[in-house]
Parts: structure tokens; sequence; C-alpha cells
């Protein structure tokens, strides 16, 4: 099971995930998109990247934006797996193709 990052460890690594927020036990951000098309690609890239990293975020899919909601809800907060699966998909929203 994975452990729950402590307070400090978590504002930390917010420092370096532009946009995210801790929301309770959660780690969100809002992606904003030109087009519901653009909105969707992102997502079925985040997809690909939870499924490889086997830990699967909340994805709220909106006209012009997607929110994504990290939390290990095994370990009852946030964990390692939310910060690496956050900076994935920056990587990812960072290499989206403009629509």
């Amino acid at each position: 099971m994975r452990r729950p990052l402590s307070d400090l460890e978590i504002q930390r690594a917010l420092g370096t995930l532009p946009g995210w927020t801790r929301r309770g036990d959660a780690l969100v951000k809002t992606y904003p998109f030109r087009s519901w098309a653009a909105g969707v690609s992102f997502v079925n890239r985040v997809s690909d990247l939870a499924e490889r990293a086997n830990h699967h975020p909340d994805l709220d899919v909106r006209f012009g934006k997607v929110t994504a909601s990290l939390s290990t809800h095994d370990a009852g907060g946030i964990t390692q797996a939310d910060l690496d699966l956050a900076a994935a998909i920056e990587r990812a929203a960072s290499s989206q193709p403009p629509e």
C-alpha cells in the first residue's frame, strides 16, 4: 500500500507543478482548451498515461476545459503516485498539439 505524503512533502512538490493546487485530499488542476475535440484528445492522452501507471485520475470534461483530480483513495490521501501522474499530465499538456 502506498503511504500518504505529509503536508510539507505535498507543499514542496506543488512548487514544481505549475497550476496544481491541493483541495482536501486531492491534487487538482483545470486545463483550458480551444475546442471540445482538443479537450477530448487530451483526456485520451491522460488515459494512456493513467493505464501505464495503473493510477487513475478523476477527469471532468467540459466545453473548453478539463479538470484533473488526483488522490490515492486506498491510502486515504495524496501519495507519490499522484505527484508522478500530475507531472506526467503536465508533460502531456505541454506537448498537446494546438487545435
